[in-house]
């Protein structure tokens, strides 16, 4: 255990096999200011959105990052993405520091990195038609130059999602909302990516409309060889898509593991604690099953607890719980949890 510095360590295992060249992320911190005042601001606290995350993906892998509302599972994709700054930490790509580069050194590295976002109704341009989405980025980019071939494109990507490619003449508003999500696939496939964010890419969508996308990502993940960060709260449709899990809490990460590992022998007792709240489809079985239900609320992000950041609701918490920080420890070969009392 560490002197207590108000900063829980973040977990640092690497995969079996990982490749260090893919990404890394090291030490991520995005602490929102919060400020006070109309003319003369002046900042009074700070948001730790995230507060010292630190994970590998390999090449052609899906790492699940669930956990909570609020958690900053959003803001971590958002940090890699470039859409946040972050306070301090490294983002590797391939090597490069996404950190460290301006604007227009970062055109070429977003064709490789895209995001899938939540609501399939509101990241659609209601007053464009499906093909010229499709088709602006690959123009923008100067991906495909000839406008003909550009309209090939855009058809053979409407093909692959599992759409008719005359789809490309309707609107958003003319399509479902699952029909409207495979258009967002196809948008961020358009450039040819190596890297998704997928961001609770399921979550607005219906329960038999959800298992059709998940198979639609995972039958293009093996198609074009894609990597997937994959964000969600449904534990269940990441264990079916997930490689890995990783589990954040207030800003940290507190426990990383093989899909199964996490599944069948959950760690930390937060991620117990998740795993005790999903309901089991069998009504008899379900029934009978006693629920341990989480005591207390989620401390503000702007105060977080001292010590371990979980302490206030851990039925296993001691003294030294509150006092001091605890280190991301390895448990088994690739499963590593942050609790000193496990």
């Amino acid at each position: 255990m560490t002197p207590a510095t108000g900063v829980q360590q973040s977990i640092e295992a690497d995969p079996q096999g990982a490749s260090p060249s893919f990404l890394e992320i090291r030490n991520l911190k995005m602490h929102f200011p919060v400020t006070e005042g109309t003319v003369h601001q002046k900042v009074v606290a700070h948001v730790k959105a995230v507060d010292g995350v630190s994970f590998n993906i390999s090449p052609g892998e899906t790492l699940g990052l669930v956990g909570e509302s609020g958690c900053g599972k959003t803001t971590v994709g958002r940090c890699i993405l470039q859409l946040e700054r972050a306070t301090s930490g490294r983002i590797l790509f391939k090597g490069r520091d996404l950190t460290q580069l301006d604007q227009k050194a970062l055109v070429p590295v977003r064709e490789k990195i895209q995001v899938i976002f939540q609501d399939p109704y509101s990241s659609l341009n209601p007053r464009m038609k499906i093909g010229s989405m499709l088709d602006e980025p690959m123009r923008v980019h100067g991906i495909i130059k000839d406008p003909q071939q550009r309209r090939a494109r855009v058809n053979e990507l409407l093909s692959v999602c599992g759409l008719d490619p005359k789809f490309s003449d309707r609107y958003p508003h003319e399509m479902s909302g699952g029909q409207r999500q495979r258009v967002g696939i196809a948008r961020a496939l358009a450039l040819d990516p190596e890297f998704i964010i997928c961001d609770e890419a399921v979550s607005a969508l219906d329960v038999s409309i959800q298992a059709q996308v998940i198979n639609l990502l995972e039958d293009l993940r093996r198609q074009f060889n894609l990597t997937y960060l994959f964000i969600a709260h449904d534990l269940s449709v990441v264990r079916h898509i997930s490689d890995r899990v990783a589990v954040m809490y207030l800003g940290n990460l507190v426990e990383l593991a093989g899909g199964d590992e996490l599944f069948d022998r959950p760690i930390h007792p937060y991620t117990r604690a998740l795993l005790d709240a999903v309901p089991i489809p069998d009504p008899e079985v379900e029934s009978h099953r006693v629920h341990k239900v989480l005591q207390g609320e989620v401390p503000s992000p702007m105060n977080p607890p001292s010590g371990c950041v979980f302490h206030p609701r851990c039925t296993l918490a001691v003294d030294s719980c509150r006092a001091s920080v605890p280190q991301g420890r390895e448990i088994s070969p690739g499963h590593s949890v942050a609790c000193s009392q496990v």
